[in-house]
């Protein structure tokens, strides 16, 4: 839609909300999602990011794909090329409005091609990094392109959604801001605590502890290390989990920025230890089972390491001072996880072999950032100082891409690994893809795939990207308004889940004006226009729970003059919601059954 559309259609809407009627009209049976066209759950999406010395390919020639299945060509149904919104594109018509709780699902400017999420990982991320991090990005935020959708979601105790998706750069910055979610120390990432730890092994050392003791110490060391690595790892993919079931009801590719300090893909035995294997993990196989979830909902993760660039450990001043200490005091520095012999002095690790352990560390660390960006089509970011520059080429890298589809020839569907691989006639490209999927039957439940949402449960999810198909403004206010004052209300709360509203509720009246252009229309030889809609209210607090919905289908009939009125004006709707007292986010969501096509809109409330 143009511009001049946008701004046409916006007069006309505001327009029809001063004409909304009193009463809603004839509400038909609550509507079902069985209309709703769905695509071939045998279809296989490849989302493939083509660059060539760091900058994006544009019009690759369908013919010059191809798609591998484990080695055999596959028939390309289509290859659509997606490009990122323009870098400054014209700025959309103001649109003024009458009162300040008009909400509208209009774009404020051309949507980009991509949505993105910024995961800020504080779990993983020692305290100084993660402060370091959001200033990096209140920074970014200030030049990113109009239009950039994103959210924004916090991994601490458990996945909290910080911001759903907008392209108002100033709720995202607020929500970077904002106190409640402001950067807290992870309990399982501890520099001060290694460092104590290693204190205690010193002065064991320098007071001439037995080596039974020292062992003992180093193997509480270790047991606790490996129990707290364990519970992060698992931890941070539950959340990579919960994201791609979440992510998957949005539509189109998705770019996951996570800003962390990672997690090792191991844990390797001790032998200190009786059992030096007691200690002992490996996340390979866990990991590729999340990737390829996060594959299968879209979604292409940008690991950035949150730490920049690192010292080595001898080079830290604590660090030098300790041995020379232990250098003067005699004793004789052995690397970490041996065990001391029985006329050992200690087992306190020298310089180089701290530097040792520091570098192999990181880089099994920077392995997992690795393996998650290769196996879901994105790409890595460690070493690197400039946050703001990695996050901004991320985005500016998973923002052009071609999707291609195709039905695999291999009709047989067991749940097996079928591994993909993309190339491209007469080019030297860097090409990034997801690297597989689980070949499961459509028709049964299964682990592997995530399953299908309808468009309508997708579009009310609490935070989802703004859905424009069809195009409204909204009128929000308790129904103690005076505006109300000579309207009758049915008694007592509204709302499927009224009954466990608390008292102190408040009702909510919602007025639209439906841009009839949005809706497909059926006309009958006897003049009548008629549609079939079904609006959509549901109330979230503050953490994102869901507290209260209505759900109810309508049923327009329009003669030749109501038609012609409502085109000029907009079709006016009524629903009502009952919401808890405090803060709430109310998600207004509208389809039109005869097409699919939706739209919705999410807003903040302060319910008093």
């Amino acid at each position: 839609m143009t511009l001049f559309l946008r701004s046409a259609a916006s007069g006309l809407l505001l327009a029809g909300l001063a004409g909304v009627a009193q009463q809603p009209p004839t509400m038909a049976p609550p509507a079902t999602t069985d209309s709703v066209i769905k695509t071939s759950s045998t279809l296989v999406l490849v989302d493939v990011v083509v660059t060539e010395k760091g900058k994006a390919v544009h019009g690759v020639e369908p013919h010059r794909f191809h798609v591998l299945e484990d080695g055999h060509d596959q028939a390309l149904t289509s290859v659509e090329e997606h490009l990122a919104a323009p870098a400054r594109p014209e700025p959309a018509a103001h649109h003024a409005e009458a009162e300040p709780n008009i909400v509208s699902n209009f774009p404020e400017a051309p949507p980009g091609s991509a949505v993105n999420v910024l995961l800020l990982d504080g779990l993983n991320t020692s305290l100084v990094n993660q402060m370091e991090v959001r200033r990096e990005m209140v920074h970014y935020l200030e030049q990113i392109a109009p239009g950039t959708q994103m959210a924004i979601f916090t991994l601490g105790s458990g996945l909290r959604m910080v911001q759903g998706f907008t392209a108002n750069v100033g709720e995202l910055t607020e929500a970077l801001k904002n106190h409640r979610d402001s950067p807290q120390p992870s309990s399982l990432v501890d520099p001060a605590a290694q460092t104590t730890m290693d204190s205690a092994v010193n002065d064991l050392a320098q007071g001439g502890a037995g080596s039974d003791a020292l062992t003992a110490l180093q193997q509480f060391e270790s047991e606790t290390t490996s129990m707290q690595t364990d519970i992060r790892v698992k931890m941070t993919l539950s959340a990579f989990q919960q994201l791609a079931r979440y992510l998957s009801a949005v539509p189109g590719r998705k770019n996951l920025i996570w800003l962390s300090g990672s997690f090792p893909l191991t844990i390797d035995p001790e032998p200190s230890l009786q059992d030096p294997t007691e200690v002992w993990r490996t996340y390979y196989e866990d990991l590729r089972e999340t990737s390829l979830m996060l594959a299968a909902a879209r979604v292409s993760v940008y690991p950035v390491d949150a730490r920049g660039v690192m010292n080595l450990p001898s080079a830290d001043a604590s660090q030098s001072q300790m041995s020379r200490a232990l250098t003067s005091s005699g004793a004789t520095p052995r690397r970490r996880g041996k065990r001391a012999s029985p006329g050992g002095m200690s087992s306190v690790p020298a310089p180089g072999a701290d530097d040792a352990k520091f570098l192999k560390q990181t880089a099994e660390e920077h392995e997992s950032m690795q393996e998650i960006a290769e196996a879901t089509g994105g790409r890595a970011y460690v070493n690197t100082n400039g946050l703001r520059e990695a996050v901004a080429d991320a985005l500016e890298d998973g923002a052009s891409y071609y999707t291609l589809a195709y039905v695999p020839a291999r009709r047989d569907f067991h749940g097996d690994f079928r591994r993909i691989k993309v190339r491209i006639d007469e080019g030297d490209y860097k090409l990034a893809y997801h690297a597989g999927y689980y070949a499961d039957a459509p028709e049964k439940a299964n682990t592997h795939r995530l399953g299908e949402t309808s468009r309508i449960v997708a579009t009310t999810m609490h935070g989802a990207p703004t859905a424009t198909e069809i195009l409204f403004k909204a009128r929000v206010l308790p129904a103690s308004d005076p505006v109300f004052r000579t309207a009758t209300f049915s008694p007592g709360p509204v709302g499927e889940m009224s009954g466990s509203l608390k008292p102190g509720s408040a009702r909510y009246v919602v007025d639209f004006a439906v841009d009839p252009r949005s809706i497909q229309f059926s006309a009958g030889e006897d003049g009548r226009h008629t549609a079939e809609l079904e609006l959509v209210l549901l109330g979230y607090d503050s953490d994102g729970k869901r507290v209260n919905y209505l759900d109810r289908g309508f049923s327009l009939t329009l003669d030749r003059d109501r038609f012609a009125q409502v085109t000029a004006k907009g079709i006016p709707l009524r629903m009502e919601l009952s919401l808890p007292s405090g803060h709430n986010f109310l998600r207004i969501a509208i389809q039109d059954l005869s097409t699919g096509r939706c739209g919705s809109v999410e807003m903040r409330l302060l319910v008093k």
